[in-house]
């Protein structure tokens, strides 16, 4: 992808010069009695269920600033210029359908991170969060897809990136809304097909906005994408783990599905493309 000269978005909030958060003088007060070893234990049951204890605190320490890479800051010209591509495709896609897009926030973070949804690490992937209308990217993640799911490519970081605006397009159109109302009154495992449907739709609007930047896209950029979408479909990742596919425990849909709904977005380039039946 010819990049570099592109416009940056305004809108990525870089949070990854904060360090965590030095938690030594805490633990050292907790232990110095029975009961404060007794929170601490369950403070660590609670961090390994997903809770931050910390959250519980009225006051916790400043994180500590750290000195970002040249490779870093770069990886960061690039998120934003991606994020920027997406602002003026949905701007103009939207006004065509007479609506009016919002622009999101994309919030850079290393290791862990408070969202409007609660608390996620970086094992959390990037992810969309609807409360706060924001994009949270722990850019490891890209390594991980490179070097673990066999996925380089600057082209698809930016499917990555174009697929969680996929989920905010969904949520300013109110499918959010819509699928979580289904899933509330849903067996298990047709909450699971609901949120396969909400994910290829994810899939297919990063197709939608991949088609429009045909002027600036390289040989080899589709085919990193699709390359991306395959390597996380839920079939591959449950190989990888478990050694056999459960379809009934899918959340994302299949490799074959993932990349079919990228390509049919990249196809019909707009909304209608895109009807995944939610």
């Amino acid at each position: 992808m010819k990049w570099e000269d592109l416009r940056r978005s305004s809108n990525v909030e870089d949070f990854r010069a904060k360090g965590g958060r030095n938690i030594l003088p805490i633990v050292q007060f907790l232990l110095g009695s029975k009961i404060g070893r007794i929170v601490l234990l369950v403070g660590v049951v609670a961090y390994f269920l997903g809770y931050n204890p910390l959250a519980l605190l009225d006051t916790q320490p400043e994180p500590q600033t750290q000195t970002l890479s040249k490779t870093q800051n770069n990886s960061a010209e690039f998120v934003s210029v991606v994020l920027g591509q997406t602002e003026d495709v949905w701007h103009k896609l939207f006004a065509a359908e007479g609506l009016r897009y919002e622009e999101p926030k994309l919030l850079l973070f290393r290791g862990s991170v408070k969202s409007g949804c609660g608390y996620a690490s970086s094992q959390t992937g990037p992810f969309y969060c609807p409360t706060d209308k924001k994009i949270y990217l722990d850019m490891s993640f890209f390594d991980e897809l490179k070097r673990r799911h066999n996925a380089p490519g600057d082209f698809a970081q930016a499917y990555v990136i174009a697929h969680e605006v996929g989920h905010h397009v969904q949520n300013l159109l109110g499918t959010l809304d819509k699928s979580h109302a289904a899933k509330a009154a849903s067996s298990q495992k047709e909450a699971n097909a609901v949120q396969v449907k909400v994910e290829l739709q994810a899939d297919c609007y990063a197709g939608v906005w991949a088609h429009y930047l045909k002027a600036v896209l390289e040989e080899g950029d589709i085919e990193e994408a699709l390359n991306a979408a395959s390597a996380i479909g839920d079939d591959t990742l449950q190989k990888q783990a478990q050694g056999y596919v459960v379809p009934d425990a899918f959340t994302h849909g299949s490799s074959h599905e993932r990349m079919r709904w990228f390509s049919l977005g990249y196809k019909g380039a707009n909304l209608r493309s895109c009807q995944t039946g939610i």
